[in-house]
């Protein structure tokens, strides 16, 4: 299980107060609440596994990613420590409860799945196109010299041993 709670917006870093007060200034506006699951996470005997690395998205072990968002308004949200408290137990209280039922539902049909409208998103070729475009015209633009031919070759060979090795240590 991975708990992460960024109350304030971002992790907090006291050597970037520019990051901190855009993060609280977009916080007054905007308020989520976030709860991922991760389909394929349970075993043939019901027993949950633990939560996908990178190195599972990347060999596709998991095969879909459930993000559940609950838009909260600002008024909701308790001032005073106490409710804040409370009202923080409560909402980890709401997501235990989305996640039971997403691994855990009586009925088939609700297994794997969050309440509420369901959107897929899939990368599109519109999406991902501008990326390739771009990161082909620096890998041309690089391997147009000498040095920069040297430095690609470099790069792909060492970057493919140490991901090698990352992989084989993290398996």
């Amino acid at each position: 299980m991975f708990l992460v709670i960024f109350p304030e917006g971002t992790r907090y870093n006291p050597e970037l107060p520019k990051v901190i007060a855009a993060s609280q200034s977009y916080a007054e506006k905007e308020v989520y609440d976030v709860t991922v699951a991760y389909e394929g996470t349970v075993d043939h005997k019901g027993q949950r596994k633990v939560a996908p690395s990178m190195t599972d998205f990347l060999c596709k072990e998991c095969p879909r990613i459930h993000i559940y968002v609950d838009r909260i308004e600002l008024k909701d949200i308790p001032e005073e420590q106490m409710h804040m408290r409370r009202w923080l137990h409560e909402r980890f209280e709401i997501k235990d409860k989305l996640l039971i039922e997403f691994y855990d539902a009586k009925d088939s049909k609700r297994r794997n799945k969050f309440p509420g409208k369901c959107v897929h998103s899939k990368l599109s070729l519109k999406k991902t196109l501008p990326s390739f475009l771009f990161l082909s015209g620096l890998t041309v633009s690089m391997l147009l010299t000498e040095s920069g031919r040297r430095l690609y070759v470099k790069t792909w060979i060492y970057g493919t041993l140490l991901g090698c090795l990352w992989v084989s240590v993290k398996v």
